[in-house]
């Protein structure tokens, strides 16, 4: 049976595996996190000749486990699991589902979570720690949060189009096309045609990750929500603030009064969001100021499916939809990205001295590397040209610049060291 890749994450295991801390994957639902731990790192380590029965795994969700969401009874059937002094290897899997409970020796006593019983396996010599979880109770960055300091984190992604195409195969062109309209969630492969895969992702998007935020938050007005979430997906990659969200959905739904929708609410929903995994904030970067910006900010979706589904697979602009793919590369690869600002000095036709701001799509930062990178779908006239590639040679410094275009077929470097590359190639090669 064929199986999809996900090398990095198998890598980030690796590498984390017996350094003392408990390892918590996160990331949105559905993007593979159950199946990295039972599949493909258990492979790895009967591979390398780890007994199974050293492989202790737990599904909170499953019914043959569901005594151990009582945290002592977990805690009690792990210790008990770990027998001698050969390395053991324990899989929480859906780790919220597990229940407070009163404390047996002090029932007015603060209550046991599974906190206390992960941090007390955790000091277990021979036995290393990995959880996930995610759901209406707790999204994921709670767990890291509440594991303060004691934990690694696996942040994981939907499929690159790499790991995408690794499973599909044949035409890379077509490949694209796919992945661009259908995102990266792995599921949607298994699914047998067109109407499967829509259908998937829009149930996926109203009836579990919109259902967990309403119900965590308790949020009253779910049609806000829904309005700030349908604005997004209508402006991805575009620069835009709090207050211009507030007042198009006030506009556009005559609200008035106590009705209207406030700034802070419009923040708080798209923390939510964020808090989902769902959509991520790029804040804009003054590059010769080394500084942030307070505002406008753009907003690019964790899965460029699901933000498709969302909207009924309208607006399928492929000029947002390519760079918010491109955005979602750079953060696969572990880089943090932010919105490029530099400036330009020029002078008008009485001679007189003004400044322009000019934008660079990303500055991407993965420890002492740099990479400047402007999304471009399409280069038709010398005016789009000079929008392209003109603020990269006002950065000031030697850092890589990149371009990544549809309309090229082969890589090159122009006179002032700015690569310019397929974005197919982008997605599947080092740069």
């Amino acid at each position: 049976m064929k199986t999809i890749q996900r090398d990095r994450y198998l890598k980030q295991l690796i590498d984390y595996s017996w350094d003392g801390q408990v390892k918590v994957i996160t990331g949105i639902r559905r993007s593979g996190k159950s199946y990295l731990l039972k599949e493909i790192y258990k492979n790895y380590l009967l591979s390398i000749g780890t007994p199974e029965e050293n492989i202790i795994f737990i599904s909170l969700e499953e019914m043959r486990f569901i005594k151990y969401r009582n945290p002592i009874y977990l805690a009690e059937y792990v210790r008990k699991k770990v027998i001698g002094n050969g390395k053991y290897y324990l899989f929480v899997d859906e780790i919220q589902m597990s229940d407070e409970v009163p404390n047996p020796y002090d029932e007015n006593g603060k209550r046991i979570t599974f906190y206390d019983a992960i941090n007390d396996l955790k000091e277990i010599e021979n036995l290393d720690v990995y959880v996930t979880g995610s759901n209406s109770k707790m999204l994921s960055k709670d767990v890291l949060t509440e594991f303060r300091g004691r934990s690694d984190e696996i942040r994981m992604h939907p499929l690159s189009f790499s790991e995408y195409y690794s499973y599909v195969g044949g035409d890379k062109r077509n490949a694209f096309e796919d992945y661009a309209f259908y995102g990266g969630l792995p599921l949607v492969l298994s699914k047998p045609n067109e109407k499967a895969k829509m259908s998937y992702l829009k149930t996926l998007f109203d009836e579990l990750y919109f259902k967990d935020i309403v119900e965590r938050k308790r949020i009253a007005h779910e049609d806000v929500l829904s309005d700030i979430t349908d604005w997004l997906c209508s402006s991805v990659g575009s620069l835009t603030n709090y207050s211009r969200i507030a007042n198009s959905i006030n506009s556009a739904r005559k609200r008035s009064g106590k009705e209207l929708v406030s700034l802070n609410t419009v923040k708080s929903y798209i923390d939510y969001l964020d808090d989902a995994f769902i959509v991520h904030e790029s804040k804009r970067y003054d590059v010769k100021g080394s500084l942030y910006l307070s505002y406008p900010s753009k907003y690019y979706f964790e899965d460029v499916g699901l933000r498709n589904a969302r909207i009924g697979f309208r607006q399928q602009e492929m000029t947002h939809i390519m760079e918010n793919i491109v955005y979602n590369e750079l953060v696969s690869r572990g880089y943090s990205v932010d919105v490029g600002v530099v400036y330009k000095n020029t002078k008008d036709k009485n001679g007189k001295s003004e400044r322009s701001q000019k934008e660079i799509d990303f500055i991407a930062i993965l420890g002492g590397k740099k990479l400047y990178v402007q999304s471009a779908f399409a280069i038709e006239t010398e005016d789009k040209k000079d929008s392209e590639y003109s603020p990269l040679n006002l950065t000031g410094d030697s850092f890589s610049k990149i371009v990544v275009r549809n309309d090229v077929a082969k890589s090159w470097y122009d006179d002032n060291g700015v690569l310019t590359i397929n974005v197919i190639d982008f997605l599947l090669g080092e740069w």
